[in-house]
């Protein structure tokens, strides 16, 4: 009796023991960020502007983002406001844009990108890319950036990252 009660134990502290071995270190950190994600995706379909902030597999994120996005409908132009796309837009009318201020301290992965298109459609229903970037960062870093993408502008007028809507 007393050597089957020895055994029962012995193979109880090894299965216990064998339990609470270590996880291999990837495993360990995969588990412990839990695939955090803060994504902000902004789009403008009237002028053609849109801006992606995405930070990923983060341990520290400290950010704060404001962003401002307006369309305006005006005839400046002197078009006749029955000339419209295939979307019923009249895009000559349209003017506004979109403003992004990134301020942000990371630990961990950064996707920043805009683009501009041309919001009128080409005839097989597309819309003409004008401009892009994408920044994609990896470790510790801070990010200050300042977007703005704004319809009918000219160089000069915008600081930072300029390329017109349309």
């Amino acid at each position: 009796m007393r050597a089957k009660l020895i055994c029962l134990m012995t193979v109880a502290v090894i299965l216990m023991s064998s339990g609470l071995a270590e996880m291999p270190l990837g495993f360990t950190m995969a588990m412990n960020n839990g695939g955090q994600k803060d994504v902000l995706c902004v789009k403008n379909y009237d002028t053609g502007a849109s801006m992606t902030e995405a930070y990923t597999d983060f341990e520290q994120l400290n950010r704060n983002t404001q962003v401002s996005t307006r369309s305006d409908r005006t005839d400046s132009s002197g078009t006749d406001p029955s000339e419209t796309d295939s979307s019923g837009i009249d895009s000559s009318c349209l003017s506004g844009g979109l403003e992004a201020s990134i301020n942000s301290q990371v630990i961990g992965k950064a996707h920043i990108a805009w683009q501009s298109v041309d919001p009128s459609a080409t005839i097989n229903g597309r819309h003409p890319l004008i401009g892009r970037s994408v920044e994609d960062l990896t470790g510790v870093f801070s990010i200050e950036k300042f977007i703005q993408l704004w319809s009918g502008s000219q160089p000069g007028e915008i600081s930072v990252d300029w390329m017109p809507c349309s």
